[in-house]
């Protein structure tokens, strides 16, 4: 059994709905390894060898229509939820605020608070969206989702090649600058947004942030085999932790996305290096395709021949006594 991401690498439940409801129905899936594109994974989606999925999105309204459906075919599942509400500057394509806003409640009333899990994430600090704008905006989206959630994640931009260059991009064309920040600011501020959550009834946890953590901050954890287990109490799960970087607290999940197809083309984001090429896979996505999205070097390839396809190593799981 497997815990599945759907997924880290894009979002599947706003953009690729229809392809994931198929491989529901044929039961597997494949995907493909993003640092080898010649290692293709046979991925299991029947309910037996499924621990639970762990949806990441930043717009629910498919998964508000079909939570119901999931849950009669035995699926267990639980959602990250990112809403950050940042200008279009950073999040040109996003979805409506109003819209996502008001989806992410209707899906906690549609399964329960508990499962639904808000990320606040990544903070971005710059001219534009200095500490005092993320204090004012984490506390209208707190005071929004009272009641729907009870749990809040937030980290804060981490570096990386691609998105640095479109900052630089934005900063050139724009006047906006970006920075990190201190520690100390970086910690003062996640203190205030935890005293925030708490005025709403959330408990607030970082993600990959072992500093905010020796600064006496929550460390997080998103696919967090304590949460998974309350959604699976018939089983005994022992799941081994296998973080994604440094100061990742994640238990070990296999994820059926792919890079490079998500067209919401935020500024910061560390899974597509260009909107264009996102949008390009978009294009050339097959609804029908075993794959999310298949690489030149695969296509025309049987990844049904077992010649072709391994298996992920599956997770411990077993029945409770």
């Amino acid at each position: 059994m497997n815990v599945v991401s759907v997924s880290r690498r894009t979002d599947i439940p706003a953009l690729y709905w229809p392809w994931f409801r198929g491989r529901l129905e044929a039961g597997y899936c494949h995907v493909v390894n993003p640092f080898n594109a010649r290692q293709v994974y046979r991925v299991s989606l029947l309910p037996q060898d499924v621990i639970a999925f762990v949806f990441w999105t930043r717009f629910a309204g498919s998964l508000v229509h079909d939570a119901a459906v999931l849950a009669q075919r035995g699926y267990s599942f639980v959602v990250l939820h990112t809403l950050t509400g940042y200008p279009p500057l950073l999040e040109p394509n996003a979805p409506r605020f109003e819209t996502a806003v008001r989806t992410l409640v209707e899906l906690s009333a549609a399964t329960s608070p508990e499962r639904v899990v808000w990320r606040y994430d990544p903070i971005i600090l710059s001219t534009l969206t200095p500490a005092a704008y993320h204090v004012e905006r984490f506390a209208e989206i707190a005071g929004r989702l009272a009641g729907a959630v009870r749990r809040v994640i937030i980290s804060f931009y981490d570096t990386y090649e691609d998105s640095q260059r479109r900052l630089a991009r934005l900063t050139r064309a724009t006047d906006v600058s970006f920075a990190p920040g201190t520690l100390a600011q970086r910690a003062s501020l996640a203190r205030q947004l935890a005293q925030i959550a708490s005025a709403h009834g959330m408990s607030l946890a970082t993600c990959a942030e072992p500093q905010l953590a020796q600064a006496g901050l929550e460390p997080g954890r998103c696919v967090d085999p304590v949460l998974l287990q309350s959604v699976r109490p018939d089983l005994e799960l022992h799941l081994r932790r296998a973080p994604t970087r440094a100061g990742c607290g994640c238990a070990e999940s296999v994820d059926i996305g792919a890079y490079d197809t998500c067209t919401f083309a935020c500024a910061y984001c560390y899974a597509v290096r260009s909107a264009p090429r996102a949008t390009l896979h978009h294009r050339e996505h097959d609804p029908h395709d075993s794959l999310l999205w298949r690489p030149p070097d695969l296509r025309g390839v049987d990844l049904d021949d077992p010649s072709v396809c391994r298996v992920p190593r599956a997770a411990r799981a077993t029945a409770a006594q």
